[in-house]
């Protein structure tokens, strides 16, 4: 039997995952590999059934490594000519300049044609797609990279079960996860069980960070916010410089920046809200590697276990759930109690619970500053 630190630890590696753009498109664009893999050639047809929550999340953010391109069909046609499924969520990270022109010539061609699925699941994709001799059909439900259902001519390849009405089906129970369990774990476990993935948090999210601080990326509100903290308009404190840091990789990554991160829970941004912070505050703070790490441990369980009741995907922000997650590892960094850490993400929850998701894009920085800055108040 398994125990809890186990469990944890399988969480974990089922949450922090290493994904190249924002994981809705690359989701089709993984799709669209493994399809056109099992069918063997370039598809003339091509229908794709997607649930609102994708269609909100893909249709305006930068698809990386595809010079600029945006939305459902850029991110089909990408995995179609240039994915390698075996990757996952780094599924386009390799596309050559000639892939690139064949991904714009079969756009050119208008055969991808998308359709809105009327059901309940929040995160659901299934492509269909077909040459003059074969067709495929490829479904994904609950996580970016469940495949649940693989047909070749209506010979079924793959059938996974799947529970629709609950989107933590295909994942490690999380019922081990409670504040109280997170919180006395933090203290206790051993850091080299959790030192490895925590360290890969560390270099890519502070990577993309720094990119976004120098280059010009969306609306640059992580480099707006630096430049104001050293105009004097705002403080040379921790709050600001943590604000901008994570709204700057949030910045790179929305446009297109092709530096992969660690998510959390299915999310480039929610991951870079639950890291970056604690990354800058260790840093201004002085404080041990052993330290951030385990602050690091706080911030992405909560996120963790907030977003198991929320949902992969769902009408509210999902910066908000993580910035809960920094709100009580700034707590536990402190020094505060279990009843402090609980008041904590109570009151973010409170205070931004009306904070919507509309959509990724690079507007999104702009709600991760704001969580953050609730996270420090």
């Amino acid at each position: 039997m398994e125990t809890k630190i186990e469990k944890v630890l399988k969480i974990l590696e089922e949450e922090i995952v290493a994904a190249e753009g924002c994981t809705e498109p690359i989701a089709l664009s993984y799709a669209a590999a493994k399809a056109k893999r099992i069918l063997g050639t370039i598809p003339n047809k091509v229908d794709v059934f997607l649930s609102g929550n994708i269609i909100k999340n893909v249709k305006s953010v930068t698809i990386p490594n595809s010079d600029g391109m945006v939305g459902i069909e850029a991110a089909i046609a990408m995995g179609l000519i240039a994915g390698d499924d075996r990757k996952e969520l780094m599924v386009i990270s390799d596309v050559t300049s000639e892939q690139l022109t064949e991904v714009k010539e079969f756009l050119a061609k208008d055969i991808i044609k998308t359709h809105v699925h009327p059901g309940d699941i929040k995160l659901y994709i299934r492509l269909e797609i077909s040459n003059d001799e074969d067709n495929v059909v490829l479904e994904i439900k609950h996580t970016h990279t469940n495949v649940t259902q693989i047909l070749k001519n209506g010979k079924i390849l793959l059938s996974q079960v799947c529970n629709d009405g609950d989107f933590n089906s295909s994942l490690t129970d999380r019922k081990v996860l409670t504040v109280k369990f997170i919180y006395d774990l933090a203290k206790t476990i051993d850091i080299d069980l959790i030192k490895p993935i925590f360290q890969k948090v560390v270099n890519y999210n502070s990577a993309i960070a720094e990119e976004g601080l120098k280059g010009k990326y969306g609306v640059n509100i992580g480099k707006m916010i630096l430049e104001n903290i050293e105009k004097g308009i705002y403080g040379n404190d921790v709050r600001n410089k943590a604000a901008s840091y994570a709204s700057a990789g949030s910045d790179a990554r929305m446009s297109g920046c092709a530096l992969p991160v660690m998510t959390t829970s299915g999310s480039g941004n929610q991951g870079m809200t639950a890291s970056l912070p604690i990354i800058k505050f260790a840093a201004e703070k002085n404080l041990s590697e052993e330290e951030l790490i385990r602050g690091l441990f706080v911030s992405h369980l909560i996120t963790i276990h907030v977003k198991t009741n929320v949902g992969r995907l769902s009408a509210y922000c999902g910066a908000i759930c993580a910035a809960a997650g920094v709100a009580a590892s700034l707590t536990y960094l402190h020094g505060g109690s279990y009843e402090m850490v609980c008041a904590a993400i109570t009151n973010i929850l409170g205070n931004l619970s009306g904070v919507i998701c509309d959509g990724a894009k690079a507007s999104c920085a702009m709600k991760i500053s704001s969580g953050i800055y609730s996270a420090f108040d």
